[in-house]
C-alpha cells in the first residue's frame, strides 16, 4: 500500500476504542414522557369584564372623527442603493432573477412526494445490502475518516466489489453525522472508484433540496463519469453551492437551454468564451449541447488544434454530442476515461470494448457483461475493429471447441497479451474456464484455469479440479483458500513445497498465501509466526489501522469492517499490497460473516502476485 495514504488515514482511526455493537433495531429516540398525553390545563380564574376596545366609561361606544386621517402603519426601510438597475435587470437570467426576488423554489417535486433521508441508499438488506442500523450508533469521526480516506480505486476486484456494495446500501447515518454529508462522503468514494452509475443513484435517492455543497459536488462527478450532463441540471439548477468556476458556468448554461431558454444560455456561453473563461473546446461543445434543447438549426464547429488532454468535464461533453475525439488524443486515454467507456451506453462497441478489459479487472464489469459485449460484437463484425471481432471469435471457440484441449488454447490465447490487463482477461474467461473437464492431461494448466474460475467467484467449479492439482501448486494453494469451511488445515509440507517453487519477486505469492491461511484460520499462530519470520512478511505489530478494523470485527459490525477494509485495499497494484494488511482484511471480513468474500480476496491476492 503507499506508504504515504496509509499514514494518513490511519491517522484519523484514533476512535476504535470507542466502537458500539451494531444495532438489531432501532433506538427509541424520542424524550421521557413524550409518547404520553399532554395534561389538562387547571381551570383559573373567570376573566373579568374589561371593556371593549373603544367603549366609554358610560359604555357608549365612541364613534370616529369621520374627518380624523387614518393611522398608517410606519412603511419598512429600503436600501435602494442596492437595487439592479435596468439594464442589470435585462442581463440576468430566469434564475438570477428568481433569486433577486426570492421565486427560485427550493425543491422541485410537490410536498407529498418528498421522500425522507433517514435512510439512504439503494440496496435494502433483502436485496442483499447490509443491515439499515449498522452504523446508527457509530461514532461519526471513525466512518468519516473511514470514507474519506479513500483516495484511489481498490487493488482487489473482490474488494471492489464488496467496498461497492456497501456503500450502496440503505444505511442509517451514523451518530452525529448528517444525512447529507454520510450520501456525499458515500457518492465521493464510489466516484474515486470508477461505480458512477451506483453514485448517481445514490444521490438520486435524496431530494435536490436536501443537498449540501459536498453532496452537490458529488453529484455533479456522478452525472458527469456517467456521461448523464442533462440528468445534473436538477442538482445545478436547485442545488446547495457557492461555486463560480468555468465548469459550473459551462453547465449552468446548458441546463438553462434546457430549461425553455435556449437563447440565454448561448449568450451566456459566448460571453464566456468572450471573456477567456475556461477552454474554447469545452465552451464549443457546451453550444452544441445546449443548442440540441431547441430547434437544432445552430452550428457548431468543432476545433480541437491545440487540445493535447483529456478532462472529466470534455470527455462527457465529447460523449454527449457524439463528437469523435482525435486519433492522436483518444489513443493516450489513461484508464480512467476508458473504464468509462466500457459502461457508457452512448459509446460505440469499438470503444467499449478498449476498457472493458480494465473494467473487468477493477470489478466495475461483471464476467457475465464482458461475456455480453463480446458476443455483440460477434454477432455485428462490422461493429469493432478486426481485432475485437478477432478476440471474439476465440472466445466463442473457448466455449464450443471440440475436446478441452482446444477449448484450454483458446482461453490462452485470449490471456496472451498486456501483462497488466492478464487478470481482467481471467474474468472474461471464466465460465468458459469452468466448462472445461478437469483432466491429469491438463494439470499443468489448472492453477490459472482456477484462478480464472475464482475471478468470477465459481468455487465450486473450482474445486472440481481438487484431485488433479499437486501439493504444494499453485491450484493447491488456491484451492486451499477458496475451499469453504471452518476447521479447515493445511500441512506445513505442502505450504514448503510452495514456498520453494514460489518464483514471485520477494516471494510474494507465499506471502500473501500465508496471511490468507492465517487470516481464515487454516494455519496456526505458531506455524503463521515462524513462516512470517522467514519470509520477512512483517505480520505482527499493530497499528491504528489494525486496532481499528479487528475492534468493528469483534462487536460484529460489518458495514464499518467493510469500510476500513476498503481503507487499506487502495492503491496502485497487488504488489503494494502488504502481508500484514491483508491478513488484517480476510480476518476481519472472516469473523462478521463475510466469509465468501474473505476467501475470493485471499485467493485473489495469490493470484495476482
Amino acid at each position: 500500500m503507499r506508504a504515504g495514504l496509509l499514514a494518513t488515514g490511519a491517522a484519523l482511526l484514533a476512535l476504535g476504542s470507542t466502537l458500539v455493537v451494531a444495532q438489531d433495531a432501532p433506538e427509541d429516540l424520542l424524550p421521557p414522557g413524550f409518547d404520553q398525553p399532554p395534561a389538562r390545563p387547571t381551570p383559573g380564574p373567570a376573566p373579568t369584564n374589561a371593556p371593549a376596545p373603544g367603549a366609554t366609561r358610560a359604555g357608549e361606544v365612541a364613534r370616529p372623527d369621520p374627518g380624523a386621517a387614518p393611522a398608517e402603519a410606519p412603511l419598512p426601510t429600503v436600501d435602494l442603493s442596492r437595487l439592479p438597475t435596468l439594464e442589470q435587470l435585462e442581463a440576468m437570467s430566469t434564475d438570477e432573477l428568481d433569486e433577486l426576488f426570492g421565486l427560485k423554489p427550493k425543491f422541485d417535486i410537490p410536498p407529498g412526494a418528498r421522500r425522507s433521508m433517514e435512510r439512504v441508499g439503494v440496496i435494502a438488506p433483502e436485496e442483499g445490502g447490509l443491515p439499515v442500523f449498522s452504523l446508527a450508533r457509530q461514532p461519526e469521526q471513525l466512518v468519516r475518516a473511514a470514507l474519506g480516506g479513500i483516495e484511489a480505486p481498490m487493488v482487489s476486484r473482490w474488494g471492489h466489489i464488496l467496498l461497492r456494495r456497501a456503500l450502496a446500501s440503505r444505511l442509517d447515518s451514523p451518530e452525529g453525522m448528517s444525512p447529507a454529508e454520510f450520501a456525499a462522503l458515500r457518492a465521493r468514494a464510489l466516484n474515486i472508484m470508477g461505480e458512477h452509475a451506483v453514485a448517481r443513484a445514490l444521490v438520486q435517492d435524496v431530494d435536490t433540496g436536501n443537498y449540501s455543497p459536498a453532496l452537490t459536488d458529488a453529484a455533479l462527478d456522478a452525472y458527469l463519469g456517467s456521461g448523464d450532463i442533462v440528468g445534473a441540471c436538477p442538482a445545478i439548477l436547485l442545488g446547495t453551492s457557492d461555486r463560480e468556476d468555468p465548469e459550473w458556468k459551462m453547465l449552468a448554461g446548458i441546463c438553462t437551454a434546457y430549461d425553455g431558454e435556449e437563447t440565454r444560455a448561448q449568450n451566456d456561453l459566448r460571453r464566456l468564451q468572450v471573456r477567456g473563461e475556461g477552454e474554447r473546446i469545452d465552451i464549443l461543445l457546451a453550444q452544441r449541447l445546449a443548442g440540441a434543447a431547441g430547434t437544432g438549426r445552430k452550428s457548431v464547429t468543432i476545433e480541437w488544434n491545440g487540445v493535447t488532454a483529456m478532462t472529466p468535464l470534455r470527455f462527457a461533453l465529447v460523449n454527449a454530442v457524439g463528437e469523435t475525439i482525435p486519433q492522436d488524443l483518444a489513443g493516450g486515454l489513461t484508464p480512467l476515461y476508458l473504464r468509462r467507456w466500457a459502461n457508457a451506453p452512448m459509446a460505440t462497441l469499438s470503444q467499449r470494448m478498449r476498457g472493458a478489459v480494465l473494467a473487468g479487472q477493477s470489478g466495475i464489469l461483471s464476467s457475465a457483461a464482458m461475456v455480453d459485449l463480446y458476443s455483440m460484437v460477434f454477432a455485428d463484425e462490422g461493429a469493432g475493429s478486426e481485432a475485437d471481432f478477432t478476440a471474439a471469435s476465440t472466445l466463442r471457440e473457448a466455449y464450443v471447441a471440440e475436446g478441452s484441449a482446444a477449448r484450454v488454447a483458446a482461453v490462452r490465447q485470449l490471456w496472451d497479451g498486456d501483462a497488466d490487463q492478464r487478470y481482467g482477461r481471467m474474468v472474461l474467461t471464466a465460465y468458459a474456464a469452468a466448462r472445461v473437464s478437469p483432466s491429469e492431461d491438463l494439470a499443468g494448466d489448472a492453477g490459472e484455469l482456477i484462478a480464472s474460475m475464482l475471478a468470477a467467484g465459481l468455487d465450486r467449479d473450482a474445486l472440481r479440479w481438487a484431485g488433479v492439482v499437486e501439493d504444494g501448486s499453485l491450484g493447491w494453494a488456491l484451492l486451499a483458500l477458496a475451499r469453504q469451511g471452518s476447521g479447515l488445515t493445511v500441512s506445513n509440507g505442502d505450504f514448503e513445497s510452495f514456498m520453494d517453487d514460489d518464483a514471485s519477486a520477494r516471494k510474494q505469492k507465499s506471502k500473501m498465501l500465508l496471511a490468507g491461511l492465517a487470516g481464515l484460520g487454516r494455519m496456526s499462530a505458531e506455524d503463521a509466526t515462524d513462516y512470517s519470520a522467514e519470509l520477512k512478511a512483517a505480520m505482527g505489530g499493530e497499528t491504528r489501522w489494525t486496532r481499528a478494523i479487528d475492534r468493528a470485527a469483534a462487536v460484529d459490525n460489518k458495514a464499518l469492517v467493510v469500510f476500513l477494509a476498503g481503507l487499506g485495499m487502495q492503491g496502485e497494484g497487488w504488489d503494494r499490497m502488504t502481508a500484514r494488511h491483508l491478513f488484517h482484511i480476510v480476518a476481519a471480513l472472516d469473523r462478521v460473516g463475510l466469509e465468501a468474500e474473505a476467501r475470493m480476496i485471499a485467493a485473489e491476492a495469490v493470484a495476482r502476485t
